[in-house]
């Protein structure tokens, strides 16, 4: 009986242990996904802005399948026994958690029941209702790498199949964006011989090349026309853009910079775009621009001098200067924290509130470090008023003051795109918590 009874002990104890271990994991797990939701309800973040899980709880059984799946590693966690949407803001569409449930308990949706997100009304073959206007990428609500590298061949194969291509003195197809959408379109349409102009109002990568220096880029393999197949899973932004520059080369493709398309008139059964550079004749035109669209200007004398910039891409550019950034968002923050750490700038944060109520504990935690450690100076319930080469002028609830400064970081997030479409004809549709 003893030696029954020690046999089974041996091993009842340690599934004993091993169930306690696993008890505690999971009770750690949610008490940090519990914490990551305050957060975001805290800082107001609570609506995502693209393609996004919504899970139906009577269909979960709590895995955690979608929380390993999950690339960007925070968005999803189990609270109470049932997975939940966390941090919603840092979704990017990827999808890969609606795979990995067994039990088909998420679908992948645009919007919410409380917030609406507006999206241009495409066919399957990314053709808006304006014939030979086509969308493709983020604008399309798409906003992961492979998936809008994936739309803008896609979207260029049917571009080719339109009638009257190859024939006159214009251009086939107008690619409006340098992202990975555009990139991808201009390789497909050079491959197919089409004539074609790929334009791009800031630099070549699109929102890619503006991400914070060494920000992991998740993506996923993916084919390039010409190039062939992108094995990346998880990369550096630098590596990726590199990796682009290279197949942009070895390809000989011909991008146009700093030209914005301003509008679109019908010309037969093509259109004539005017852009900030020229104007064009063509028979199609692709829009892969983001959603952000153009960044929010401040509307201030000065505003275009060389020494503001609209987003932060390498800290190190403004080592030894006196930098000063502007907004009260996560991207604000930021900005203002990794100058302040990671170079030796003396920084000021202007933000026209009187608190970062929108922003992350974690943001505003880095700030708070920077603060404390002399780095970073905060300036709450202020406007820039002008600026000039030397400096710049803030209003204040003290009044006027004058900073030295030798370069502006605004990050007042950016104009949507959703006027300029409706402009161009093309109808738009409001999702809210639909595929």
């Amino acid at each position: 009986m003893l030696e029954t009874l020690s046999g089974l002990l041996v091993y009842v104890i340690p599934f004993g242990i091993g169930l306690l271990i696993f008890g505690l994991s999971q009770r750690r797990a949610s008490k940090r996904a519990q914490e990551t939701w305050n957060e975001s309800v805290e800082a107001g973040l609570t609506e995502p802005t693209s393609l996004h899980p919504q899970i139906d709880l009577s269909l979960c059984c709590g895995s955690a399948a979608c929380v390993t799946a999950c690339p960007e590693h925070t968005v999803i966690g189990i609270i109470n026994g049932k997975a939940a949407v966390v941090d919603p803001t840092a979704c990017i569409g990827h999808g890969a958690c609606a795979a990995a449930c067994p039990t088909q308990a998420i679908s992948l949706v645009f919007g919410t029941e409380k917030r609406g997100v507006e999206l241009p009304v495409v066919s399957p073959t990314f053709e808006t209702d304006v014939p030979g206007l086509f969308i493709a990428g983020e604008l399309g609500g798409m906003g992961l790498i492979r998936n809008a590298i994936n739309q803008g061949v896609q979207a260029m194969d049917s571009i080719a199949k339109l009638s009257g291509m190859k024939r006159g003195d214009r251009l086939d197809v107008l690619i409006v964006g340098a992202g990975p959408a555009g990139f991808a379109a201009s390789l497909a349409a050079k491959d197919k011989g089409l004539r074609y102009r790929t334009i791009e109002q800031e630099t070549f990568g699109g929102t890619v090349s503006h991400f914070p220096r060494g920000k992991l880029v998740m993506t996923a393999p993916a084919k390039l026309p010409i190039i062939g197949k992108m094995q990346f899973r998880e990369v550096q932004k630098e590596t990726l853009l590199g990796f682009w520059n290279e197949a942009r080369e070895k390809a000989g493709l011909e991008l146009s910079y700093e030209e914005q398309l301003l509008g679109v008139d019908r010309d037969g059964d093509g259109f004539i775009a005017k852009t900030s550079k020229s104007s064009y004749r063509t028979r199609a035109i692709l829009l892969a621009i983001g959603r952000r669209g153009t960044p929010r200007k401040l509307g201030v004398p000065g505003e275009n001098l060389s020494k503001v910039t609209y987003r932060l891409a390498d800290p190190e550019q403004f080592a030894g200067k006196r930098v000063l950034v502007v907004g009260g968002g996560d991207s604000a923050l930021e900005a203002a924290a990794t100058v302040a750490e990671e170079s030796d700038a003396i920084v000021d944060l202007s933000y026209r509130g009187d608190a970062f109520g929108r922003a992350k504990r974690k943001n505003r935690t880095r700030v708070d470090a920077a603060i404390a450690s002399g780095r970073l100076t905060v300036r709450l319930s202020s406007q820039i008023v002008s600026i000039t080469k030397p400096a710049v002028t803030l209003k204040t609830t003290s009044g006027p003051i004058e900073l030295p400064n030798d370069a502006i970081i605004v990050c007042a997030g950016g104009v949507l795109p959703t006027d300029f479409l409706k402009s161009l004809g093309v109808s738009t549709t409001t999702k809210f918590g639909q595929a």
